[in-house]
């Protein structure tokens, strides 16, 4: 009797779940999805979650394959010499290839007092933490949102939407992912939603208290509560396994996705960089990436050279309430362009559409996995990663040259 390949996938995020469903294809697989959690987290939700207009869960079993074996717990370290990987319930189970999908989350904030004072909402138990604290707090509180990328814009104009009083420190730019007409019609959305906006080059936050943040320029808001959405981490597990890593902890991996230490570990989703020039982290791209993860393990099984991955974006669709939205479209190369949607019901829905048909596309690969590539092709890419390439490599020979006119001369021996 042929031994089946033994894959593990690290995460059930939206890269983990894609690449797990996707590995059934092959019935000679056994695969194990291993997530701290026993439910799926609609991690782009996690902002009504806090308000109370979604619990941003999902059963496992509506969007995993019927052939994925879930183990709730959290992978410790992972050996590859070994092929095992540690738990933190104290086991250990062994493996014939690992995908590494754990995801990211809200890094500890370096600002003196924020780690402290302020609630972070990038992980469902920071979200779970914040939302009695929002509701226990009295109208008339400030809650200041501290950061202007997409979860501080619907977070903050969430809030506002239901009347709560709203205070936006967005740094030096609102929205900065967006066009300049596109960043117009939100601040004409937040105006009307009665929220403040702070930003320019002196609104960064320079320390948090019990009941304000604090500004470079000098300025204290007063806060009652403060939601820091600033900022993006990654688990260090990958680094705590002796793998390499990227500065900040993503796995790094060649074009495949494998990783460059071992070509039995292949990454995905946001806790990966490939040819250390990762994309953007978003459910966007980890949809794309999850699946081609699963195509270079079943092509390693296969015996097959496996093909680069590819992925490209739409832009951003962002809520600015349950009311209301705006759509940003970029280049598939996610370069922003001018065109933009705005508007209230039509937008709202849009985003809700998203949302709704990111789930739909897990449940789709479970049932029928390798029938559904919906990603976009970015054939900008590779022009990117040549001149990443000659760079590096002319940055390593100055290097070289710089060490060497450093180097003492050897004047041979004293007279």
């Amino acid at each position: 009797m042929t031994k089946k390949t033994d894959v593990v996938v690290v995460g059930g995020g939206y890269a983990g779940v894609m690449a797990a469903n996707r590995l059934t294809r092959r019935h000679d697989v056994n695969v194990t999805l291993i997530n701290p959690r026993p439910e799926f987290v609609e991690r782009i939700r996690l902002h009504q979650l806090v308000t109370g207009s979604d619990d941003a869960v999902v059963d496992y079993r509506k969007v995993l394959a019927g052939g994925v074996t879930l183990v709730v717990d959290t992978v410790t370290r992972i050996d590859a010499a070994g092929r095992r990987v540690t738990l933190d319930s104290g086991g250990e189970l062994g493996y014939d290839y690992l995908i590494y999908a754990v995801g990211s989350g809200s890094p500890v904030p370096d600002v003196p007092g924020a780690a402290e004072h302020a609630y972070r909402i990038s992980v469902l138990e920071e979200a779970e933490r914040l939302q009695p604290v929002v509701d226990a707090a009295p109208g008339s509180a400030t809650l200041t949102v501290v950061g202007a990328g997409p979860t501080g814009l619907e977070t903050a104009s969430e809030l506002a939407e239901q009347g709560r009083k709203v205070t936006l420190v967005c740094g030096k730019t609102l929205g900065p992912y967006l066009h300049p007409r596109a960043r117009r019609a939100v601040a004409k959305r937040f105006a009307k939603l009665g929220m403040t906006v702070v930003e320019g080059p002196d609104a960064t936050v320079t320390g948090v208290t019990a009941d304000a943040v604090q500004l470079a320029d000098g300025r204290e808001l007063p806060s009652d509560v403060t939601i820091w959405t600033a900022g993006f981490g990654v688990p260090d597990l990958a680094a705590r396994s002796g793998l390499s890593t990227d500065a900040i902890g993503r796995l790094l991996t060649d074009e495949t996705l494998t990783s460059i230490d071992d070509p039995r570990v292949i990454g995905t989703g946001d806790s990966v960089a490939p040819s250390d020039l990762p994309v953007r982290m978003s459910c966007q791209s980890a949809v794309q990436i999850g699946p081609q993860a699963a195509e270079t393990v079943l092509s390693r099984i296969a015996g097959k050279q496996p093909e680069n991955f590819e992925v490209g974006f739409f832009g951003e669709c962002i809520s600015l309430g349950r009311r209301a939205g705006v759509v940003q479209f970029a280049r598939k190369d996610d370069s922003v362009s001018r065109v933009y949607h705005e508007g209230t019901k039509s937008m709202a829905m849009l985003k809700e559409a998203v949302c709704w048909s990111t789930v739909w596309q897990l449940r789709q690969e479970a049932r029928k996995p390798g029938q559904l590539d919906l990603w976009f092709k970015d054939r900008q890419r590779p022009k990117r990663l040549q001149a990443k390439n000659a760079k590096d490599s002319k940055d390593s020979k100055s290097a070289q040259t710089a060490e060497t006119a450093e180097a003492p001369v050897d004047a041979g021996p004293a007279a």
